[in-house]
């Protein structure tokens, strides 16, 4: 249910920052050891919750010396004001190398890959929303295409009236709800994501 077997075989491994911050699939205990090894010393986990890969992630963290951060986002909503300002902090303040993951290393992964290309790279958001890709599994035609409708949204909304992203995302004109309801995802693409890939 959890796709363990298939993250065996796909790591979907790749650096956002080369030697700084790697995004991916949800590790195993083993695997954490190996990005141990590699110099990791923070991992950020994007998925919560408390079921197995948790509890083996925390216990594996705490015997490794690894620094584990959580900090939940979804992969179907558009994230609150304050999800983007502490993902912001986040990257302020955190020891790297880095190693961050949700399930897939697809989704929720590449919504926060793009955070850290604007906010730490500086890299413009058209250039940053490239981290939310096929390339990476990342499928836009389903629900989880609200995240990419967020970027879209900024770049036809403010971007053209010199607003940064980070003021918009400050004001009143960022409204998480309103965008989820005006996103219309393609009934074979939620097939996809819901009913094939199982997204989270």
């Amino acid at each position: 249910g959890d796709h363990a077997i298939l993250r065996k075989l796909v790591k979907n491994r790749h650096w956002v920052d080369p030697g700084r911050l790697m995004r991916g699939n949800q590790p195993s205990p083993a695997q954490l050891a190996e990005l141990k090894a590699q110099g990791v010393k923070t991992i950020i986990n994007l998925r919560g919750g408390d079921g197995s890969f948790a509890l083996l992630e925390r216990e594996a963290c705490e015997k490794l010396g690894l620094k584990l951060v959580d900090l939940i986002v979804t992969s179907r909503e558009v994230p609150s004001r304050e999800r983007v300002l502490n993902a912001k902090a986040m990257f302020e303040t955190i020891e790297y190398p880095a190693f961050m993951h949700c399930k897939s290393g697809a989704d929720r992964a590449g919504l926060m890959s793009v955070l850290y290309a604007h906010f730490v790279l500086g890299q413009p958001i058209a250039q940053a929303k490239q981290q939310l890709a096929w390339k990476y599994l990342h499928a836009k035609i389903g629900k989880t295409g609200v995240l990419d409708y967020m970027f879209d949204r900024y770049l036809t909304d403010a971007e053209p009236k010199g607003i940064s992203f980070i003021d918009w995302v400050k004001s009143d004109a960022y409204d998480p709800a309103a965008m989820k309801a005006s996103f219309r995802a393609g009934w074979w693409g939620t097939l996809l994501t819901e009913k094939i890939l199982r997204r989270e």
